[in-house]
């Protein structure tokens, strides 16, 4: 595996304070669901749906704007990235971080099924709706996939950019994406807020995750290089 960002740093506390963000934002995720059984966010959901119909009332083009978005979150796109990013890795020998993130965003898939079906909470009411949606809806799947598959794929090209600036935006437009994906989903009235909140948050939680079993796994088999090669760095012959 190539370097990563994480290897990259001088200081050896850094996966652990990234490993810290993984698990407070896991927190965040579980917290945010024991509100949402108990009742506690609908006022403030409300308020954010009927906000979001009033401007798509006020500003027709924003409802065409808010479905291409929301497109991008599409398990048939997401999926699409996947594939592309896998079949990549592939190619360049890095079969173990291809697994890494097929399994990844399949088991990501699964868990997003398994966590609706555990809090079962309707979708808002279809007459605040753009577009019709028939499953439950926390955490948002768009949300949540969104996160796991552009955070990660950001992560590894950045992991592969020497330039401060370079790895900055690349992170920062992935981000972006994700949010993007995420207010869709607000803005079309298909997803309460903080089912989009609780999507993002377990979505970067989880990729944070996977992206530093990745780094673990990188930096043993770089150790077992060296140990083989007699502590001197590989060499192609």
């Amino acid at each position: 595996m190539p370097p990563s960002l994480l290897e990259r740093q001088p200081s050896a506390a850094r996966p652990l304070l990234i490993g810290f963000v993984a698990a407070l934002l896991a927190f965040i995720f579980l917290r945010l669901g024991s509100e949402v059984m108990e009742g506690d966010t609908h006022g403030f959901d409300m308020r954010l749906l009927l906000a979001a119909q009033s401007l798509r009332v006020r500003y027709p083009w924003l409802s065409s704007v808010m479905r291409d978005l929301s497109g991008l979150g599409s398990t048939a796109v997401l999926t699409l990235f996947t594939v592309a990013t896998v079949g990549y890795l592939g190619i360049v020998s890095a079969r173990i971080t291809a697994s890494l993130v097929a399994t990844s965003v399949g088991l990501g898939t699964v868990l997003v099924s398994v966590f609706k079906a555990g809090f079962a909470r309707p979708r808002p009411d279809a007459a605040y709706a753009e577009i019709i949606a028939s499953d439950l809806s926390f955490p948002s799947g768009h949300a949540s996939m969104s996160a796991i598959v552009f955070l990660t794929i950001g992560a590894l090209i950045a992991s592969q950019r020497s330039g401060l600036a370079e790895r900055i935006y690349i992170l920062t437009v992935t981000a972006v994406l994700t949010f993007l994906v995420g207010l869709s989903r607000v803005a079309l009235g298909v997803h309460w807020a903080t089912d989009v909140l609780g999507g993002w948050t377990f979505g970067a939680a989880w990729a944070i995750g996977w992206l530093l079993l990745a780094h673990q796994l990188g930096r043993r088999g770089h150790a077992n290089s060296k140990a083989e090669n007699g502590g001197l760095p590989h060499t192609k012959r």
